[in-house]
């Protein structure tokens, strides 16, 4: 937390050169120059995201709405990534994000519930089944 300012997207959409050289230094994160560099223009990213409505209703335009719900009875027929997250990839990428491949997305879309892929035999499809995505009075969610 402490490289990277508390993961403040306006800290970071400031990073320079020399941040970058101070971070490639520090043995408490993986140093890798790409993911380093990369932070700084998603962080940009982020921003302008947030500003045009927020990043949760900007994803959500995608599900239009509502979490995607599949029926899976086997493991072996969850997919490691849809042609949903490619296309959500693809614009991430085109807005200026970059680490962001289908897979890490329909990883995140999972994790936050906008897919539910439990398994239906899963104590917890149905329940999962029910939640809804809801704005608030700010169209936030």
């Amino acid at each position: 937390l402490v490289a990277f300012d508390g993961f403040d997207p306006e800290k970071i959409a400031r990073y320079d050169a020399r941040k970058v050289a101070a971070l490639m230094g520090d043995a408490a994160i993986v140093r890798n120059r790409a993911k380093i560099e990369g932070a700084i223009p998603s962080a940009r990213a982020w921003l302008k995201i947030q500003e045009d409505g927020g990043f949760a209703n900007y994803l959500w335009n995608f599900f239009e709405g509502a979490p995607l719900q599949n029926r899976l009875r086997h493991m072996g027929e969850m997919p490691a990534q849809t042609p949903l997250s490619a296309k959500i990839s693809k614009d991430l990428k085109a807005r200026g994000f970059n680490f962001c491949g289908p897979t890490i997305v329909y990883a995140f879309a999972q994790a936050v519930g906008m897919v539910n892929d439990h398994l239906v035999d899963c104590c917890r499809h149905a329940d999962c089944a029910a939640l809804k995505y809801k704005k608030d009075a700010h169209g936030a969610a």
